[in-house]
């Protein structure tokens, strides 16, 4: 209990009340990471409305199976989050620490899985700007698709990195005994920051890996 006093800020009158305002500062910062990835989504609708055929013709450069391994990987990665949320709120500290580092696992594996991807198209010379080559013909827009590929993942990638590095930071202070049933609002945000993370993937594995399916 005393370090459940410890982690009241001097602001708020209770635990709930320093809950409630973590919880609303978390959704309002995903209303803004929703603004911001919806731009790009827009962006690039507009292309895809723009050169169908295109856009078709590179999704086959990408490779289905290790964005359905990916999607997998995350959506295992969203459990296990949801389990670390739910061992923190029972006060299982072990069970918590154990779910927090088996998240940032999936979160590395799917990272190691894109870096992967990334270096196929490096070797295929499908690299927006570094000696990029198609003798096909759309090549200026297989290279717009292939650019708005590497910005959109890329952007998520880095999301991902920072998630994993947040809860790399909240494992070890559920490891000292930080949180308990009574203060567990970290773990809270952080999965919905995660969950969102997520969410962005699920968009973006139909939007680039699918469209040349039929």
């Amino acid at each position: 209990m005393a370090a459940s006093h410890d982690a009241l800020a001097e602001q708020f009158d209770d635990l709930r009340q320093q809950h409630e305002a973590a919880s609303l500062g978390m959704w309002v910062f995903l209303v803004t990471e929703i603004l911001f990835f919806g731009g790009l989504f827009l962006g690039y609708t507009v292309y895809r409305t723009t050169y169908p055929e295109a856009f078709r013709e590179a999704s086959h450069h990408l490779d289905i199976l290790l964005g359905a391994v990916n999607t997998a990987v995350l959506i295992g990665s969203s459990l296990t989050m949801a389990l670390s949320v739910h061992s923190a709120q029972e006060g299982k500290r072990r069970a918590l620490v154990g779910f927090l580092l088996v998240t940032m696992l999936l979160g590395a594996v799917f990272l190691g899985i894109k870096g992967t991807e990334y270096t196929h198209k490096y070797h295929e010379h499908l690299v927006p700007g570094l000696r990029f080559e198609y003798d096909a013909p759309h090549a200026g827009q297989v290279q717009l698709f292939l650019a708005l590929y590497f910005v959109m993942t890329g952007l998520h990638a880095f999301h991902l990195t920072v998630g994993i590095g947040l809860l790399g930071v909240l494992a070890v202070l559920a490891w000292r005994g930080r949180f308990s049933p009574d203060y567990y609002a970290p773990i809270e945000t952080s999965g919905l920051y995660w969950h969102f993370v997520d969410l962005v993937w699920i968009f973006l594995f139909p939007l680039l890996y699918l469209i040349g399916v039929h």
